[in-house]
């Protein structure tokens, strides 16, 4: 090997590590507005408080002092579980919108797209309309959704463990799946008295404020969880993004990974639906903003979907309160006017984002 040859090799790893620095910058920008964004949103409220104040409060355990007893109350025992529950929500739905466009290299693809949301929200309104066997609902709707949720992604799996079944295909089964939960929800709406048909909707709408610090635990640690293995994944991730052959030649099981993948995005993304209902977009807006970002190595592109998608609905739940000042809107409102304009630009774009 020459010296031309040895400075050529130099000069292509430090354009490497020169990239990699920059993802990792990226990284840290999305953190520090996920930060930002749940300062102002703990502020945020029926009775406002200045960012200094949240500041103070949320130092509490570390020894400050001088905090208004009112001040405490309200940052820790009201607003800060809905306020990391944005976070944590976000960030699940931001992972798994990631993995699932991932699996299927399709960019329209996401826990909403597939059908999940609507699944669950068909589960919950069974429960909402027709009882919950005598269990209290706070508890029985969570339930409902997350087991329709699974009955519609065993569906999924059934046709991913088909060898001849491709990506594509599987999201046509996904689209499938939307329509018809879709019309089995508006079908128990119609049946229903227009009491319980408003009780649906509103689960629909997606809100945050159902967040307590039990429920926000839970999420927490099943959406860790489930991330950690996503992440011990990741190389064999981006070597599908290199297409399906390929990844076969590197050794990649491709039928395994897509079962495997789709299992745990499916029970993350489940479990965070069913307590905080249908939010859509976040699946399919943060991903992509990441991967124009970051590009598709998982390494980074996974870290960049979850803080974005975490940042996104932190966002959104500070706009939701702030639209109409002392009107609490439904963040999934919110995140539908932010993502629907976001959908018509990938369609119309004539960048490659992905």
């Amino acid at each position: 090997m020459n010296l031309d040859q040895n400075s050529e090799i130099n000069k292509a790893l430090k354009a490497h590590r020169k990239r990699e620095f920059r993802r990792f910058i990226i990284i840290i920008a999305f953190l520090v507005v996920a930060f930002i964004s749940l300062i102002f949103d703990i502020a945020t409220g029926p009775s406002m408080l200045a960012p200094r104040e949240v500041l103070d409060a949320l130092l509490i355990p570390f020894g400050k002092i001088g905090v208004e007893a009112t001040t405490e109350v309200i940052v820790w025992d009201l607003r800060l579980p809905i306020a990391l529950m944005a976070l944590v929500v976000g960030a699940t739905l931001g992972v798994g919108g990631a993995e699932i466009q991932t699996l299927l290299n399709n960019p329209m693809a996401s826990p909403y797209t597939l059908g999940l949301a609507a699944a669950a929200g068909f589960g919950a309104s069974l429960v909402i309309a027709f009882g919950s066997a005598g269990i209290p609902l706070l508890y029985a709707v969570p339930v409902g959704a997350f087991v329709m949720t699974m009955l519609s992604a065993s569906v999924l799996f059934g046709f991913a463990a088909l060898r001849h079944f491709s990506s594509a295909t599987l999201v046509l089964v996904g689209i499938a799946l939307l329509f018809l939960f879709q019309s089995l929800l508006s079908l128990v709406q119609f049946l229903s008295s227009p009491e319980i048909s408003q009780l649906i909707l509103f689960w629909l709408f997606g809100s945050l404020q159902k967040a307590n610090w039990t429920n926000l635990l839970f999420i927490f640690i099943v959406s860790s969880l489930c991330i950690v293995l996503l992440l011990k994944d990741s190389w064999k991730l981006t070597a599908l993004r290199l297409g399906e052959a390929r990844a076969k030649s590197m050794g990649v099981n491709l039928n395994f990974l897509r079962f495997k993948t789709l299992l745990i995005v499916s029970v993350m993304t489940a479990t965070a639906i069913s307590f905080v209902g249908v939010i859509g977009f976040i699946g399919l807006v943060a991903p992509h903003i990441a991967r124009m970002l970051v590009g598709e190595d998982q390494r980074f592109f996974l870290p960049s979907a979850m803080f974005c998608g975490a940042a996104f609905l932190s966002v959104a739940s500070v706009l939701s309160k702030v639209i109409i000042p002392g009107a609490l809107f439904p963040v999934g409102i919110v995140t539908s006017f932010v993502g629907v304009p976001f959908f018509f630009w990938i369609i119309l774009s004539r960048k490659k984002v992905c």
